[in-house]
């Protein structure tokens, strides 16, 4: 029996196409986005690497205490001369890399000093993701708030943050590093303690510092074409103070790109402190993933897990870091999918 053009007008709009029961539910880009990436089998499988790793470096003590291993020389319940040969290679005198599988330390033993190599790496990824999570928080929030200021305001004040957005640029970080470094370990030499939490503050404020003004560019950019909209315009007709344009109208519609960019900076903080620490201008006393990498260069011939060990971690790292924040650029931006 067929529907007369009279029931057909007056059925409710989107009945033909919704299902009997059932609600038509509308989607939000964010809803989208994630859809996207619950599909992405390999961004599934980068996700799911890097929370393990997020899960050991957070859990670092839980499971040094269950292991009964020590990441530091001032740790040790044993003496080293203990368990290394300190009558010639300095090596240890029992798993590798000379002596089979050692259950009480399967990764084996630091030359000279005999810490656990399982737990300085624990600690050093702990170091690390500690480093570059604060410094991308920090860094996007200076870029974002710059930004957000920079694309909104008109004339001098959108100068002047750009005059100083390209000065940063133009001034690279690890000149920066390399001229600190001796200024902090003259001032704070005498104190180990102090200096090495100095030294962490300090590699943080230099990434936060030299690590924001590619964000403010791109926020401005967005800002620009979006104080134009109309909801803009209508907002500042109705007289809405400029704070809350900017982070109630404005910063919802931003998502997108800082979820991109805080994706695409961790990857590049993790490297960045690793290879600020190998250089020895980093941390120094607290584990660290680069600082491991620095005292194992000289054994990579006679000692390969020592080395090989922290460079493996680092590479799986950025590597599921690095292709997970394509994905998510991915999911937020389809028009840039191949």
């Amino acid at each position: 029996m067929g529907i007369s053009a009279t029931e057909l007008a007056e059925a409710p709009v989107g009945a033909a196409e919704a299902p009997e029961g059932k609600k038509l539910a509308g989607r939000s880009p964010t809803q989208i986005a994630l859809q996207r990436l619950r599909q992405d089998k390999l961004a599934v499988v980068c996700a799911a690497i890097v929370v393990i790793l997020i899960l050991l470096g957070v859990f670092a003590p839980v499971i040094c205490n269950i292991l009964n291993i020590y990441p530091t020389a001032s740790t040790l319940p044993y003496q080293p001369y203990d368990l290394l040969d300190f009558s010639g290679s300095q090596l240890p005198i029992k798993g590798p890399p000379d002596h089979g599988f050692w259950a009480a330390h399967p990764l084996g033993l630091a030359p000279q000093t005999a810490v656990d190599n399982l737990a300085h790496l624990l600690y050093g990824l702990r170091t690390s993701l500690l480093v570059a999570t604060i410094a991308t928080v920090a860094s996007i929030l200076v870029g974002v708030v710059l930004g957000l200021v920079a694309g909104f305001s008109h004339g001098w004040l959108d100068r002047v943050i750009m005059f100083i957005t390209d000065l940063f640029l133009s001034f690279p970080f690890i000149l920066g590093a390399l001229a600190m470094a001796p200024i902090l370990v003259q001032h704070f030499q005498t104190n180990l303690n102090t200096l090495s939490k100095v030294q962490l503050f300090s590699l943080i404020f230099i990434l936060t510092v030299f690590g924001w003004m590619g964000l403010c560019r791109l926020i401005r950019g967005q800002v620009l074409s979006l104080r134009e909209r109309e909801f803009v315009q209508a907002a500042q007709v109705m007289g809405v103070p400029t704070s809350r344009i900017l982070f109630k109208e404005l910063l919802p519609n931003l998502v997108a790109p800082i979820v991109v960019a805080t994706s695409l900076s961790l990857p590049a903080y993790v490297t960045a402190e690793a290879g600020l620490s190998y250089l020895g201008i980093g941390i120094t006393g607290i584990p660290s993933l680069g600082q491991t990498i620095n005292d194992a260069q000289s054994y990579w011939d006679v000692y390969p897990l020592y080395l090989w060990a922290p460079v493996l971690t680092i590479t799986v790292l950025v590597l599921a870091l690095n292709l997970l924040g394509d994905a998510v650029r991915d999911a937020f931006d389809p028009r840039t999918r191949r």
